[in-house]
């Protein structure tokens, strides 16, 4: 039950997203849900690996160079799903810090 209120919670947020930042295109709820299952199986499968290939960077500049993975993620989700797409990486990164933030209200809100 708990997994399905989160895919709700982060579906949800990501339509907040497309509302809120310019280049981020939801075309409504499943498409949402969609893009919210693609994000999680890239951030389990993909993003550790990049992660340790960018170790270094990420060390050089604090843990920021993190960011960019999200926002690649972000932006490589949009990719593998047609109704949601992303104009470019500097949507992708605003979009994929508005989307963590508000998924982390309303999940807070929820408990």
């Amino acid at each position: 039950m708990k997994a399905i209120a989160n895919l709700v919670i982060s579906a949800l947020s990501l339509m907040v997203v497309s509302k809120i930042v310019s280049g981020v295109t939801i075309t409504g709820f499943w498409g949402a849900v969609l893009a919210v299952v693609v994000m999680a199986i890239l951030n389990t499968l993909i993003k550790p690996i990049l992660f340790l290939l960018t170790l270094p960077v990420t060390i050089v500049t604090f843990g920021l160079f993190t960011f960019v993975l999200n926002a690649l993620m972000f932006l490589l989700a949009s990719r593998f799903v047609s109704g949601f797409a992303v104009d470019g990486f500097g949507a992708a990164l605003v979009g994929s810090l508005v989307f963590s933030i508000l998924t982390t209200i309303f999940s807070s809100l929820v408990k």
